[in-house]
């Protein structure tokens, strides 16, 4: 099966700024592709790349084989950050207007939004805003999702429920493209790619992203003051439980201990998911791929 979507050494700019730099990306029919990096990482504009709402500076941006037109855009079903919805009109006149577009024979409006049938979608909590736009651009059965932080400002249930559509919609075939700062969300997906100030560190699965890292695992009875000491040194730490765990080496934190007289046991972990992340965007050159798209 050809590829959905295919960004091929892709560079945006905006004046001096480089907003996106030589990004490749790839979405395979049935599967789903997290897009993770912080905010101004360039996610956003590399997903308006990816539809033709933006042109390159360079490379090229494949849409079902061909440059992104209204006919290829049409057989996505894409949720910006800003919803896609109209504010002034209601669910029910949202799905309706969305019908008449795409040109699809009149669905009716699912059961989950039916009690906001009538209300005005400026007047409802951003998480139900997001389920109406969800189901709106599923309505026409498309074969690629783009989901800017989809389920952004929505309840864990919501959330749960959002995540089985997108991995209903792959299991029939269609691809993913969801950008989320949820860890555990980016779990779910097939595949990651990490885009760091523009540029795309680190791509794979879960497990090929976190590799072979480590971190330091840190067990004291003065374990706050080793947690003020590690910040002030500028390490990356999370307390989990009494135990912290740190983005370095073990060797690293037990020199840094014993210049403070602190008496911890410090161990090399697995490092997680989300310290993987957090050790790739403060450490990876600009243009450097690592994992399964070393280049």
């Amino acid at each position: 099966m050809s590829r959905l979507v295919e960004a091929r050494s892709v560079t945006r700019r905006f004046g001096r700024a480089t907003a996106v730099e030589a990004v490749n990306l790839v979405v395979e029919p049935g599967e789903v592709v997290g897009l993770l990096g912080a905010n101004g990482a360039g996610k956003t504009t590399l997903i308006r790349l990816l539809l033709g709402l933006l042109q390159p500076n360079s490379g090229t941006v494949l849409l079902f084989g061909s440059t992104p037109s209204l006919a290829t855009r049409a057989r996505v079903g894409y949720v910006p950050q800003s919803l896609g919805l109209y504010d002034d009109l209601s669910v029910e006149e949202n799905w309706v207007f969305n019908a008449a577009v795409f040109r699809q024979v009149e669905r009716s409006l699912p059961d989950a939004l039916s009690a906001w049938r009538s209300s005005l979608v400026g007047d409802l909590p951003l998480g139900v805003q997001r389920q109406v736009a969800f189901a709106v651009a599923l309505a026409h059965r498309p074969e690629l999702l783009m989901l800017d932080e989809p389920t952004s400002g929505v309840g864990p249930l919501a959330s749960a429920r959002l995540w089985e559509q997108i991995r209903q919609a792959a299991d029939d075939d269609a691809g993913a493209l969801v950008t989320t700062h949820n860890m555990e969300e980016a779990e779910q997906c097939d595949r990651l790619v990490i885009m760091v100030d523009g540029s795309d560190a680190a791509e794979g699965t879960a497990a090929q992203i976190i590799g072979g890292r480590t971190v330091a695992e840190v067990r004291t009875e003065d374990w706050p003051r080793a947690f003020s000491l590690l910040e002030q040194a500028g390490y990356s730490v999370q307390l989990h439980g009494t135990a912290l765990r740190v983005i370095s080496t073990a060797q690293e934190v037990e020199r840094l201990f014993s210049a403070a007289s602190i008496a911890a046991q410090v161990d090399g972990v697995p490092a997680n998911l989300e310290e993987a992340f957090v050790a790739i965007a403060a450490g990876s050159p600009p243009g450097r791929r690592t994992a399964t798209g070393a280049r």
